[in-house]
């Protein structure tokens, strides 16, 4: 089966995802071509896994502080280019189209009127799942920003409806956990502004890592160092680490519940997906919260010892064999077998 696949890249979670499902879909006998759009080509790092992959510009949010710039959004994203990729991208030797919330490859197979699957975070938030912060942009946004033919959601829980747990890998170096080391993930907040917050807590030792690479020693304290991006160095940090404070995305804190990581989640302003994700965690009862750079917030959960842990099944390998069988229809039976095997230990 040939497949096309794109893959949003503004965020890490995407990738993760794929990075979750490629060795599966290769297993499977499938030829995948991957897409990736959303950051610059020099942006990404590790992609070996996905071979002679293509990229395009795509779309991508524009963020201060924190917040999420719609105004500044529009401007800076090329549209003409972003229309001129859709046009020029032949999905017709394909048999199968699939986007992980990947714009560019949804709306060139919606153009060219080929059966889409959306497989993601965001299809979930077409059920009835906790939703915070929604207006109509964010709505609109999650409509039509990569629509999809058949949409299978990912989330914390089903909640009654056609949505399976989180897709991840599943594996990590195994290493004793070191009680006070945190891994910090704020890539939409202002490095120094999160260095300032963790300055007070020396008890602790923090590992941030920081999208604009690493910083000199001296810009921070010694319990605070400043990593720029790795895969590598990321998961031996993650594997001891005893917790994880991130913004609201979806598949950090997921790993983190994996894994049994205590998890504070900061949702990045005027995003409805992370708002919504903050309030079904806290629903949930699987992770703290915090609204903004809170120093109290963070004093409490540090000095909190206790962490959820949920034991994901090999999604990845269970949708893959969804997609070879063509079916793509999404029995509620499936669904319910997939929970199933989901693991609470505590």
């Amino acid at each position: 089966m040939k497949i096309f696949y794109g893959v949003q890249g503004t965020g890490n979670g995407h990738i993760t995802r794929a990075r979750a499902i490629a060795p599966k879909l290769k297993e499977a006998g499938a030829d995948v071509t991957w897409l990736f759009t959303g950051r610059p080509t020099s942006s990404f790092f590790d992609m070996g896994i996905f071979g002679d992959y293509l990229w395009r510009t795509g779309l991508t949010f524009e963020t201060k502080q924190g917040h999420v710039q719609y105004l500044k959004t529009a401007l800076k994203n090329n549209i003409l280019q972003f229309i001129n990729d859709i046009r020029t991208l032949d999905l017709s030797a394909y048999d199968l189209v699939v986007t992980d919330f990947e714009p560019v490859t949804a709306w060139a197979a919606k153009l060219q009127g080929i059966k889409t699957v959306g497989i993601g975070h965001q299809y979930a938030f077409g059920h009835d799942i906790p939703m915070d912060g929604a207006d109509f942009m964010g709505i609109q946004v999650l409509k039509y920003f990569a629509p999809a033919h058949v949409g299978l959601g990912i989330h914390w829980d089903h909640f009654n409806g056609p949505i399976l747990p989180p897709m991840i890998e599943t594996t990590l170096p195994k290493v004793p956990k070191k009680t006070g080391k945190i891994i910090v993930y704020l890539p939409f907040e202002d490095v120094y502004e999160v260095i300032e917050l963790l300055r007070p807590f020396n008890t602790h030792e923090f590992h941030l890592y920081n999208p604009g690479g690493a910083i000199s020693e001296n810009e921070s304290p010694a319990h605070v160092s400043v990593k720029g991006l790795s895969r590598e160095g990321f998961q031996a940090d993650f594997a001891e680490c005893s917790g994880v404070i991130c913004n609201a995305g979806f598949e950090l804190p997921s790993e983190s519940l994996h894994f049994g990581k205590k998890l504070l989640v900061k949702p990045l302003h005027g995003q409805m997906e992370q708002l919504s994700n903050a309030m079904a965690l806290k629903t949930l009862s699987l992770g703290d919260v915090m609204h903004d750079l809170d120093p109290e917030a963070i004093a409490t959960w540090l000095e909190q010892d206790h962490s959820h842990t949920v034991r994901y099944p090999d999604v990845a390998g269970l949708v893959v064999e969804w997609l070879m069988r063509g079916d793509l229809a999404v029995h509620p039976s499936w669904i319910k077998e997939v929970w199933a095997r989901c693991e609470h230990i505590n």
